[in-house]
């Protein structure tokens, strides 16, 4: 572990190599697991202005789930995304190759709105801890991402690198610089 700024880093940001590899797994991450996708308290707000012009693009199941629910729920003090039946997030939506995307990502992409997804779909396979003096940026290990893996390994593209844009939107390009300075000094 390491320290830049208010964060406590893992290493194995640097040391792992990960690339989505979307044809092999399908988009798993979206449609399997115990839990939502989790979300920061600012983010909550956000959901509720976009729904009107998302809401075109999720599945019939995914708009029940979310009129059922709501926008997120909360799981023992933390918000995340409301499930379909206990599998699929409820703004999973599919492409014609049957593989799982984000309906917000999809609005997005379309112009509709502004706000890409939730910055923990955004960072995965980088996951937050937030503590009272820091937070925690650390690798999260999942078996369904074993192909990311070995593409990740293929193709020479670390942790750090595949999740660069995220990383940069969370923290910022000073904080992101300071990363790939300490990880071309930890490569030595």
């Amino acid at each position: 572990m390491f320290q830049l700024g208010k964060t406590i880093v893992s290493e194995d940001i640097i040391e792992k190599d990960f690339v989505c590899n979307l044809n092999a797994c399908k988009g798993k991450c979206c449609i399997d697991g115990e839990a939502g996708a989790p979300l920061e308290e600012s983010e909550l707000q956000i959901l509720l202005d976009i729904y009107p012009l998302v809401k075109p693009f999720l599945r019939k199941e995914g708009i029940k789930a979310i009129e059922d629910q709501g926008l997120f729920i909360t799981n023992e003090g933390d918000y995340e995304t409301p499930l379909i039946d206990e599998k699929d997030c409820a703004y999973v939506i599919f492409d014609e190759k049957n593989i799982a995307k984000c309906g917000i990502e999809e609005a997005y992409n379309k112009g509709k709105i502004k706000w890409r997804k939730p910055i923990s779909c955004h960072l995965y396979p980088v996951r937050l801890m937030e503590y009272s003096e820091f937070t925690s940026v650390n690798y999260h290990k999942w078996p369904i991402c074993d192909d990311a893996c070995i593409l990740g390994k293929e193709l020479q593209v670390p942790v750090y690198k595949f999740v660069k844009d995220a990383l940069i939107r969370k923290f910022g390009k000073n904080w992101y610089a300071e990363l790939e300075k300490t990880a071309e000094n930890y490569k030595k």
